[in-house]
């Protein structure tokens, strides 16, 4: 790992609710805690401030995440206080798509009329890719994440009015 792959892991591991991760490659491991300091280990020569710059930045980020989250929240509770509207929900954690492949069309656009149990979007959790199937029959009201975003456990994925 380089640092380019070791800055993108704390980035990603951040938008999660991932608490701590540890891997280990050959000669080299690696453990991310969002309590603690980020620990590198190798019995490759490495620099001692390289571990001390990257610790104050991921414990900073957290709370510009979770300050997202709550107005994330607030919007989803005005939208179920709405009895027609349904909210598509993650069943894992994983990466968010909203197309196939990259060079294919979204499964579904804001105003798009869907029915019960059509694709509309797809997470991915340690290279599986998930479906995401409706569960009534509508009309996407709202898309609450980006392509390619991590999205949490039961995270709201869109809004579908009845």
């Amino acid at each position: 790992m380089d640092f380019k792959d070791i800055k993108e892991l704390i980035m990603t591991i951040d938008q999660t609710s991932i608490n701590e991760v540890e891997i280990k490659e050959d000669d080299f491991k690696i453990r991310i805690s969002k309590e603690k300091q980020i620990v590198v280990q190798t019995s490759q020569v490495a620099p001692a401030p390289y571990a001390i710059q990257e610790a104050p930045q991921t414990q900073a980020a957290p709370a510009v995440s979770q300050s997202t989250d709550v107005s994330a929240s607030t919007d989803d509770k005005n939208a179920a206080e709405d009895e027609n509207m349904f909210i598509v929900k993650s069943p894992i954690v994983g990466t968010f798509y909203s197309s196939p492949s990259p060079d294919s069309e979204n499964y579904v656009a804001v105003g798009s009329k869907v029915k019960s149990g059509e694709v509309v979007c797809i997470v991915e959790a340690m290279k599986i890719m998930n479906e995401i199937k409706s569960e009534v029959d509508g009309e996407v009201y709202e898309i609450l994440v980006e392509n390619e975003d991590i999205v949490e456990y039961n995270q709201p994925l869109m809004i579908i009015r009845r």
